[in-house]
């Protein structure tokens, strides 16, 4: 891949598609992640305005500080670039004693760490329509379109998406070219919803590169390769997450009504 290439390439898309939609920018949140420091690197250097927020909720000290490590480093590159923190520490508490107890924990905290992320999305979009900035996603190809990795109406609540054609390995290489801070490079990938130090591979069962590895894969047209135990295991996530989220990566279903229902008297 040639990086200065793609990098300029998403950077002219971003200012073109921001012009023609007629905002003045862009809104990101930055994690702390490899992810939403390439892409808000990407939308800084637009030269149009860009507000980075860091939205802790019962955050890791050391996502907070990679967070604020990078957008110290963005704003003293790019004058164009903003950072605001808003601590949704307090409102996720609101939320968490507003709402009935349930029996299953599970289940319990599956929900809490997608109303995080969902809690993070009205943030963003409160900021975008405050000052005329679109939302810009972080999420990339083998969470979007490959395992569906990300909340529903949450992360995954954006207007457009500038990395989502890139696969992780790929993130990483516009993120060396850049000069993000090698601490982001060398953090494990986590999505930071459960308030521990779990990590993406933790959750899925795989590594980024595996899942490429399995994108590849099944895009092949001869699948007679010889696999290995693992390799066969890695298949197996990936399809059992890919289907158990194709409804993230798809248009809402529409329920559409025959004329002859709708026309007759």
């Amino acid at each position: 891949m040639n990086t200065e290439k793609v990098t300029n390439h998403i950077v002219n898309w971003l200012k073109d598609y921001a012009n023609k939609a007629g905002v003045k920018g862009f809104v990101i949140g930055v994690s702390g992640g490899i992810d939403s420091a390439v892409t808000s690197t990407l939308c800084a250097r637009t030269g149009l305005e860009v507000l980075c927020l860091e939205m802790p909720i019962h955050q890791a000290p050391s996502q907070v500080n990679r967070a604020l490590n990078h957008m110290e480093w963005l704003q003293k590159n790019y004058s164009n670039v903003n950072m605001t923190k808003v601590n949704l520490t307090p409102v996720f508490e609101s939320f968490l004693a507003a709402v009935p107890d349930v029996s299953n924990e599970e289940d319990r905290f599956m929900s809490l760490a997608n109303t995080r992320a969902r809690l993070r999305m009205s943030s963003l979009y409160y900021f975008a329509a405050l000052k005329s900035l679109l939302v810009a996603g972080t999420g990339n190809k083998v969470e979007d379109f490959g395992v569906g990795f990300y909340t529903k109406y949450g992360d995954g609540g954006v207007d457009l998406s500038p990395i989502a054609d890139l696969m992780k390995s790929e993130v990483y290489a516009l993120a060396e070219h850049m000069g993000v801070h090698q601490e982001i490079i060398d953090a494990a990938p986590t999505d930071g919803l459960w308030g521990d130090d779990r990590t993406d591979e933790d959750q899925i069962g795989a590594s980024y590169d595996e899942l490429e590895w399995a994108m590849h894969h099944l895009e092949k047209q001869d699948h007679n390769d010889e696999l290995s135990v693992r390799q066969t295991e890695v298949l197996r996530i990936y399809n059992k997450l890919h289907n158990a989220n194709l409804h993230k990566m798809i248009p809402i279903p529409v329920c559409e009504i025959p004329a002859s229902l709708k026309n007759h008297v």
